[in-house]
This record gives structure tokens, C-alpha cells and sequence, in this order.
């Protein structure tokens, strides 16, 4: 089963661009069923309200639990003092199965990190390039899984996913995925240094192909069980700690949007 782990979805409530304004499903949708790909991760556009927009995509996940998974999007500055709140809510009330942060809005606190811990989600965090930061993180929260998107850069700064590479290395807790990478020989290198069970596949739809991200990871030829493990079953590896099911599931056998 193919998992993008990286999509937005929803409005958001600026007017700069389309990460701030709105990110549509229905033709990324249909990409994705053309392509083989089964399910998505789903997280909100930048919002200046992320509670209300976590709510939106709930009512999109709620919508499409057979096809969507939903990950709850918290600005670490904005949110302070209501991150775990926002989790709990997300968790507990939509099913949602992970946290994502990104550095554009904010850094990252403790109190992202300590909520992760609490409920035991893997964690989006989009570092913006601002590698060293990872050393941080491996360390003082070794029982939190980090999944750094776009391998360290969506600016395409090499130096950044380079860097990024050794930290997949040498960090049992630490992975990436694959959206956007436009470096063909990197994704190469991180396959081959840190291993397959590193790396998830990632498309950042709706405004990239999902197919056209889809086609670099078959393009590297992997053995059958290593790409299994790229396109599905490391994400399924990492939500698979989770223990504070909604209400409607407690006591059932498969998780939300299985």
C-alpha cells in the first residue's frame, strides 16, 4: 500500500500564496488514484487559527477515513501554553495520528516535542534548512520519532540535506521524507548511508505531482522489501505507538484509517 505522508489540505487564511491560501483535494485526489497511491497524510495550510483549521481538515479526514490520515498542525510560538490541548483534541476527538510544526511559523519548543512524547506521534517538523537543530532533538528526545520533510530543504539547499543525511545516520529517531527532493543523487546517498528504513515518501500535494514525486522513488530501483518500507511501511512503523484512540475506537483492533 503506497502512503504519501505529505499534503496539505484546507484553507488557509492568507493571501501571499497558495500555502497560505488554499489547498484542494479533488484533482490530487484523482492523481493519486491514477498513480497507485492509496492513502494520504493531510495537514493543514498555514493559518493564523490552527485550532480552527485542524477542525477543517478533521471534517475532511472524517469525510474520507478510508483514504486520509490526519497529522495536527500547531504553531510552537502562537500555540504556546495550548499545544497539548490542541493535541489532546486531535488525538483524541478527530483520530489524528501526528504533529507538524514548521520553522517558517516558528521554532520548535519543548512543549511540541513533550506533547509528541505524551502521546507517542511521530512528528512533521519542516526545519527550513536550520540542520543543526536535529542534534538537538535526537538527543534530548530519543523517544520521539522526528520526520524532517523536503530532506532538510525546500529551497533546494544541497548543503542543508547533506547535512541532513549524516543526522539520519546517526539518530535512531530521526527520518525524512521525500517531497520536493529535486537532487536525484541525495536521495541516492540517504538510501544508501542511513537505509531505507529512514526515508517516507512525501509529495507536498496538492501543489506538487503526486505522481511525478512518486516516479523519483521508482526510479532508484530499490529491492521490493526496501521500497515497501519507503512508500508505506515506515509511516505505518511510526504510528504504530500510538495509544490515545478517539472515543469511537478504544478497544477496536485497527487504527483510525485503517
Amino acid at each position: 500500500m503506497i502512503i504519501d505522508c505529505h499534503c496539505h489540505a484546507g484553507l488557509g487564511d492568507g493571501l501571499t500564496g497558495p500555502w497560505d491560501t488554499a489547498a484542494p483535494l479533488h484533482n490530487y485526489l484523482r492523481r493519486c488514484a491514477a498513480a497507485g497511491i492509496r492513502r494520504s497524510v493531510v495537514f493543514s495550510a498555514f493559518h493564523s487559527d490552527y485550532a480552527k483549521a485542524n477542525r477543517e481538515v478533521a471534517r475532511l479526514v472524517a469525510s474520507r477515513r478510508d483514504r486520509l490520515y490526519g497529522f495536527a498542525f500547531v504553531h510552537a510560538g502562537r500555540d504556546r501554553g495550548r499545544v497539548r490541548a490542541m493535541v489532546r483534541e486531535a488525538v483524541q476527538e478527530h483520530g489524528f495520528v501526528g504533529i507538524k510544526v514548521h520553522r517558517h511559523d516558528a521554532r520548535i519548543t519543548r512543549e511540541v516535542c513533550e506533547a509528541a512524547r505524551e502521546f507517542h506521534l511521530p512528528l512533521l517538523y519542516d526545519i527550513a534548512g536550520e540542520v543543526s537543530v536535529c542534534e538537538l532533538l535526537a538527543q534530548q528526545y530519543p523517544d520521539v520519532d522526528f520526520i524532517i520533510p523536503h530532506l532538510g530543504s525546500f529551497a533546494d539547499d544541497w548543503g542543508a540535506q547533506l547535512a541532513l543525511i549524516d543526522h539520519l545516520v546517526r539518530h535512531p529517531n530521526m527520518h525524512a521524507d521525500t517531497a520536493g527532493v529535486r537532487r536525484f543523487d541525495l536521495l541516492e546517498q540517504a538510501l544508501r548511508r542511513a537505509g531505507a528504513h529512514k526515508l517516507l515518501f512525501g509529495s507536498d500535494g496538492p501543489w506538487l505531482h503526486p505522481a511525478v514525486e512518486l516516479s523519483k522513488l521508482r526510479l532508484l530501483r530499490l529491492p521490493a522489501q526496501d521500497e515497501a518500507l519507503v512508500l508505506g511501511g515506515n509511516f505505518m512503523r511510526l504510528i504504530g505507538r500510538i495509544t490515545a484512540w478517539p472515543a469511537g475506537w478504544r478497544g477496536g483492533s485497527a487504527m483510525p484509517g485503517r
